[in-house]
């Protein structure tokens, strides 16, 4: 498992590159091949019992901020790279740039706010303090289009893991135990770790185009809604009852024969699941469905609470069960 070290890296969307490396470094000699298409999706390749093709698909990239204008004051204007709630950010450590500046992103004390203390904080007025008073300082240690990243440290207590960006490195977590094991692969698998998934899912269809595969899997990090003020038919799904299957997001519903296969799967072999139960958000497996002339795909998911926030909480046997589902998926035929 390697959740704590792809959670700690910075990896915004547009910036997954130290990420990429990582996960590169750590099963390159894993493989039978890998690639970095020109988006920076990086593609790894590992036989099967057939030449079929199965791509395996989940997302590098966090959300987080990009520098926008530098003030006078030296503080950083900032503009949100995927859907943020400026209501969960304010007071937040964050790192800046290549140079991993420290700041903190700053808004008024409550002390100082009026009419305004009953509304989201606008992004506008957003800032992110590096610690410096003149504009000449802070351009000598960042420039504007500069990343900014929540700077947070894991932590694995009693079966529950929390930290940032478990959407979508927890699916990059499972990727890479898989190309880890030593599971008896049906299909030529295509290991897809890829990138912008937060700006509209741009880095996989170019993936799925080069790999041209038969079907697709997209593992994610999924919201659970299990928190006390929702009741029971507002939550997606919740933490502790297994993987989430998809049969239907925004912009997709899912196929209906893997739909069918996963839950199949996950029932043959007494593994713990849940049905999404609400079809807000999507995944690349829009993007990659919608490529080509038509790729089948589907959508198995880790429950999270807190998603797109600075501090996201997965369950561990959630995660288990996720990592054994797709293993079994994949030493299987799809009938499709």
């Amino acid at each position: 498992m390697y959740l704590k070290e792809l959670t700690e890296l910075l990896g915004v969307s547009g910036y997954e590159k130290k990420v990429r490396e990582f996960i590169k470094e750590k099963i390159n000699n894993k493989v039978d091949s890998i690639e970095e298409d020109p988006l920076g999706n990086l593609i790894a390749k590992k036989k099967g019992k057939t030449d079929k093709r199965l791509l395996l698909c989940a997302h590098m990239d966090e959300v987080g901020f990009i520098v926008s204008n530098i003030e006078e004051d030296g503080k950083l204007s900032i503009l949100p790279l995927g859907g943020i709630d400026t209501r969960s950010i304010i007071g937040k450590k964050v790192l800046v740039g290549e140079k991993e500046i420290p700041g903190i992103i700053g808004f008024k004390a409550i002390h100082l706010q009026r009419d305004e203390i009953y509304e989201p904080p606008r992004m506008e007025n957003i800032k992110v303090d590096i610690g410096v008073t003149k504009k000449t300082e802070a351009e000598s240690k960042v420039r504007i289009g500069d990343f900014v990243a929540f700077s947070v440290s894991s932590m694995e207590h009693k079966g529950w893991f929390s930290g940032k960006a478990l959407d979508d490195r927890g699916g990059c977590s499972i990727l890479m135990d898989i190309i880890d094991s030593d599971i008896d692969l049906y299909y030529e698998t295509y290991f897809v770790f890829s990138v912008q998934e937060e700006l509209g899912l741009r880095g996989a269809g170019v993936s799925a185009e080069r790999v041209s595969p038969d079907l697709a899997i997209v593992i994610e990090t999924t919201t659970s809604g299990d928190n006390p003020e929702f009741p029971s038919d507002r939550r997606s799904t919740e933490l502790g009852k297994g993987p989430a299957i998809t049969f239907a997001h925004s912009g997709y519903v899912i196929d209906e024969r893997l739909f069918k296969w996963l839950i199949n799967t996950a029932r043959e072999n007494n593994i713990p699941y849940q049905v999404k139960r609400r079809t807000v958000g999507g995944t690349d497996a829009r993007r990659i469905a919608t490529t080509l002339a038509g790729i089948p795909s589907a959508v198995i998911s880790i429950p999270a609470r807190y998603i797109h926030s600075p501090m996201s909480v997965i369950n561990l046997d959630d995660y288990a069960n996720t990592l054994k589902l797709v293993s079994i998926l994949l030493t299987k035929e799809a009938k499709i």
